[in-house]
């Protein structure tokens, strides 16, 4: 019976994964409000459970981009070969700020950061950001994803770093980092799909060895919690990918900017007021 009830919670949370990873409201923020009304237990387990899933989210990029992101097509002439490279080198550029700050602060960033009252203030405080930001006029000067130069990666990166604070949204902050740049939504959304690839691959990595290292082997039912909620964010994400991509195309980021916040006063409201 309890085995059952875990199956649920990890249907939902896969859902719930699969669908905030690609919109900028917080996947890791959403996973941990969900956990600290119903719970996963152990703990322990749950710190890893909620970043192993995002490899789900991982392969829905890969499968959904898989032409554009293999540089081996054989249908590709040797000019977009070399942009596919050049892409790939680019969203290396742009991972290295958050890896580095990621894994030195990891420990720290889980022990103090995880709290409802982080998650809420992050929350409220980019919503307001991404709402502010649709209210003034952008020059869009990076229209295609070939033109972001490896600055621009750059610095998309160091507003990944922002992430690493639980309730930011890893997506919310390099399309806003995208979007400062000068990059269409279109093309901000996609960079940040890229950059999603070694960061959520890298983070899932560790995770994992540090609970091999502190607790040990996962049991034969923790690993099927595991892959019911990575097939889950998998199948989810699709759709939330194409849902994205098509909004965006007609409509800016202030709806999400409203979400936060309302969101985030509800945190606030629920677990330190009512």
């Amino acid at each position: 019976m309890i085995f059952l009830i875990n199956i649920i919670k990890t249907i939902l949370l896969g859902i719930i994964q699969g669908i905030t990873e690609w919109l900028p409201i917080s996947s890791t923020g959403h996973l941990i409000l969900f956990a600290s009304i119903w719970p996963i237990e152990p703990a322990q387990f749950f710190e890893v459970f909620k970043v192993v899933i995002q490899f789900g989210s991982i392969l829905a990029v890969l499968v959904l981009y898989y032409q554009k992101l293999n540089p081996f097509d054989k249908r590709k002439t040797k000019t977009k070969k070399k942009q596919t490279l050049q892409l790939w080198s680019k969203v290396i550029v742009g991972v290295i700020p958050a890896a580095v700050i990621g894994f030195l602060f990891d420990d720290i960033i889980e022990g103090y950061l995880s709290k409802n009252f982080v998650i809420a203030v992050a929350l409220i405080t980019y919503g307001i950001i991404f709402i502010l930001i649709e209210k003034h006029q952008r020059q869009e000067k990076i229209r295609t994803l070939e033109q972001v130069d490896y600055f621009s990666a750059l610095k998309i990166g160091f507003f990944q770093c922002l992430a690493l604070i639980p309730g930011t949204s890893r997506s919310g902050a390099t399309i806003l980092g995208g979007l400062y740049c000068g990059c269409s939504r279109t093309v901000a959304s996609e960079f940040s799909f890229f950059l999603a690839i070694p960061v959520m691959f890298g983070a899932s990595l560790l995770k994992v060895i540090k609970y091999f290292v502190n607790v040990g082997l996962f049991s034969l039912s923790q690993l099927v919690l595991l892959f019911v909620g990575t097939i889950v964010a998998f199948i989810v994400s699709l759709f939330a990918i194409k849902a994205l991509l098509n909004y965006v195309k007609k409509h800016d980021f202030t709806v999400f900017g409203w979400y936060r916040i309302i969101l985030g006063i509800f945190v606030i409201l629920f677990f330190y007021v009512l």
